[in-house]
């Protein structure tokens, strides 16, 4: 099915965008991650990235051109697809848009005595990837009534890709902010004002209330309730008492809770009774059922009147990028078919020579760059294992760009070692960790992370002996590590103490067949168990 890919909102105040220039032409085969066109927005020149794959059937904007963001830039589809509806705008997408469009007009005209001063500046959340539908703040580094200049960092925004820092374009002071940290919103929701101190700006938040509410009741047909907020944060329809519940907890004693706190409290399996209301007259309301674990009990939900043994749970909403990586290991796990080839090496060389190379002035080096020195030089001896699998080809890299896995707090991130087979060992070792200290901050770039042609995947500091693992695609392969284990091994015909790694190299099966695997795996033992021929 052909995807439509449109000019991307790249920046907050991106309103249009310029083809600088393409790097694909119609006919041509497009893999996920290959670079489409140079992007020529208000504030620089950026490179924009294919997340579809397929044949390249339409470009809506040539080079030169300027449209407006969301406007048709190109379409990808299997080859041979009939596209002309969708070029003619006879497609659902349009009129969902158009309809939008008029909707957005007649609230606009509905609220024309709302008007927005000069000095105040709407900053609503930005599409930072094409694939970005919504967006979560991690942190804010300014509060309401904080001064703000051009080039402040406002907040740390979590897309579908990586947790990026969001600066402002604006200057004046921050009036209000529409989203708290942990709050997820799609993109051009509101999430924060700037403008002149001492701006009332009530108006203004329920205008643009107003209008996001009437589009999401036309556009999105999906029940909700509007969370429980102060007044001077955001007004809303004060509930009437008829709409109080009061839930009866004994005899004696009862509470008074919003109906989406109460259903909120019911989903969560949380006892009103526990939970204390910061709302008026003491009332519970959804902003206390959100803060009751973490606040009171920390991750547990605990009910002090249950009685011991009484099952409980913790939900963790998943994260955007818990959600990128459910997505692409389950896309690789069903469309990739899998083998495995499992080996043990002889370590004992290899720990006498970092031994030896650590004893050098100002050096260290671990295991781990050891391998991924051993894997790139072996990928070059055979590219049929550093390849990837497309539909009308298998492309087979001579370059070797190392994916190496971290695990961070919220999954799992794989920060690239570029061209890695020319990298020196400490050059290797040096690159891994300022990966690894920067993928636990979320301070990785995309274009980090993009690119391998290869991956390995380490749990040997964690006692794991063996595992396997799932292909990175678009890699053929990927390398499961396991830890170095001392046991008995029979040397010359005579038992020795001796230290084995064992290794399990994941192949995609339409890539790598069993042979060509077997061979890597018999130079990757040499440069292992050989380590000097790495350096000589």
């Amino acid at each position: 099915m052909a995807e439509i890919i449109n000019m991307p909102r790249l920046s907050d105040t991106m309103e249009e965008g310029t083809v600088a220039k393409w790097f694909k032409k119609v006919g041509d085969h497009i893999n996920e991650g290959d670079i489409l066109a140079e992007i020529e927005t208000d504030k620089a020149t950026m490179e924009f990235e294919s997340f579809n794959e397929g044949e390249l059937l339409h470009i809506g904007i040539q080079e030169g051109g300027t449209a407006p963001v969301d406007t048709l830039l190109a379409i990808i589809g299997e080859k041979g697809e009939n596209i002309s509806n969708i070029i003619n705008g006879d497609f659902s997408e349009k009129k969902e848009n158009d309809n939008i469009s008029e909707i957005t007009k007649t609230v606009s005209e509905e609220d024309s005595e709302t008007v927005i001063p000069d000095e105040v500046e709407i900053i609503n959340m930005p599409r930072l990837s094409d694939t970005m539908e919504e967006g979560t703040v991690a942190k804010w580094f300014k509060k309401v009534g904080d001064k703000v200049n051009e080039g402040d960092i406002l907040a740390e925004i979590e897309t579908d890709k990586a947790t990026m820092e969001f600066e402002s374009f604006y200057q004046g002071e921050l009036l209000h902010i529409g989203l708290e940290e942990g709050q997820s919103a799609a993109v051009d929701s509101l999430l924060a004002i700037v403008g002149k101190k001492g701006t009332d700006i009530k108006k203004i938040i329920s205008s643009l209330n107003k209008n996001q509410n009437s589009l999401s009741e036309a556009t999105q047909p999906i029940s909700s309730e509007i969370e429980d907020k102060p007044e001077e944060s955001l007004p809303v329809e004060q509930e009437s008492k008829s709409q109080l519940i009061e839930t009866k907890i004994n005899s004696n004693e009862r509470i008074i809770a919003s109906p989406l706190a109460k259903k909120l409290a019911e989903e969560k399996g949380i006892n009103l009774n526990s939970v204390k209301g910061s709302g008026e007259f003491g009332r519970i309301i959804k902003r206390d059922i959100d803060n009751f674990k973490l606040e009171t009990y920390g991750s547990k939900v605990f009910n002090p009147n249950e009685p011991k043994g009484k099952e409980s749970i913790t939900e963790i909403a998943n994260s955007q990028m818990r959600k990128t990586i459910a997505k692409r290991l389950s896309s690789s796990k069903f469309s990739a078919p899998h083998y495995y080839l499992g080996v043990e090496f002889d370590m004992d060389n290899t720990i006498s020579f970092r031994n030896q190379f650590n004893s050098l002035p100002d050096t260290k080096i671990s295991f781990n760059d050891i391998i991924i020195k051993a894997c790139a030089l072996s990928l070059k001896h055979h590219p049929e294992v550093n390849a990837k699998w497309e539909d009308d080809k298998i492309t087979q890299h001579h370059h070797v760009h190392i994916g190496v896995a971290v695990a961070v707090e919220e999954g799992l991130l794989v920060p690239v070692v570029k061209f890695a087979d020319e990298q020196n060992l400490p050059q290797i070792g040096a690159i891994v960790k300022d990966f690894a200290l920067r993928a636990k901050g979320k301070k990785l770039k995309p274009e980090e992370m993009d690119a391998s042609t290869f991956t390995i995947s380490n749990l040997g500091m964690f006692g794991i002996q063996e595992f396997t693992s799932i292909i990175n695609q678009p890699n053929g392969a990927i390398l499961s590590v396991g830890a170095i284990v001392k046991k008995p091994l029979v040397k010359d015909d005579k038992i020795v103490v001796g230290n084995t790694l064992k290794l399990t190299l994941a192949c995609d099966h339409r890539v790598v067949d069993g042979a060509m695997g077997a061979q890597f795996l018999q130079t990757l033992k040499d440069y292992i168990e050989n380590p000097l021929k790495m350096i000589l």
